[in-house]
């Protein structure tokens, strides 16, 4: 039987990797607190910080995917999404000299996620498993559970991002997407070390009938 082509997936230090995902991230943090307190004028045009620093994470996160993309073969439906969310909503905050738009991306994206995981719930699928099995091999009914957590949880990340820009200072948001955000995620994952206990995939040495 003819086996269809798969592209080549290469292995890289995870140092490096996670470099490479979350140094624009830290890089854009660092920038906000050093220049927060000042303004530029460019071409007649005032720019508060933000929107400048913001100019300069879109190239900065579209080279560091093409780098992911170049050392190791392959990208994650995520990282794609990610990547193309920060220069559209950048771009328009850029662009209209309006912070409000980037500051909606983090809500676009797990509206996205959560939506498309709800989608694949209704339909009686978990698209989690079809991204996810090879890192994390489960039963079918561990999928499904961690599927529909995985769904309410990024639906909740979505209004929790909306109440922090809304109600709180940039900084303050600045800090939340920073650490908040990964914090909240990697504890979820953390919580869920029951359910990858019960639901982990086991040798099967019952013969088949």
């Amino acid at each position: 039987m003819k086996e269809s082509p798969v592209a080549e997936t290469r292995k890289i230090s995870p140092a490096l990797k996670m470099s490479l995902e979350l140094g624009p991230v830290l890089l854009f943090f660092v920038a906000y607190f050093v220049l927060k307190d000042r303004v530029f004028t460019i071409g007649g045009r005032e720019y508060e910080s933000f929107i400048l620093i913001t100019a300069g994470f879109i190239p900065l996160i579209i080279a560091s995917t093409l780098a992911l993309w170049k050392l190791t073969g392959k990208l994650s439906k995520m990282q794609v999404m990610t990547a193309v969310l920060v220069v559209v909503f950048g771009g328009l905050s850029v662009y209209f000299n309006d912070e409000r738009f980037f500051k909606m991306k983090p809500t676009m994206i797990y509206l996205l996620f959560g939506g498309a995981l709800g989608i694949g719930l209704l339909r009686g699928e978990s698209w989690l498993q079809l991204v996810m099995e090879e890192a994390m091999p489960l039963k079918r009914e561990g999928w499904m559970i961690l599927t529909r957590r995985l769904c309410y949880f990024f639906l909740a990340l979505a209004v929790l991002n909306e109440i922090i820009w809304r109600g709180f200072s940039t900084e303050t948001w600045v800090s939340f997407k920073t650490f908040g955000l990964s914090a909240a995620i990697f504890g979820f994952f953390i919580t869920q070390a029951k359910l990858f206990e019960t639901y982990a995939v086991e040798d099967d040495k019952t013969p088949k009938a």
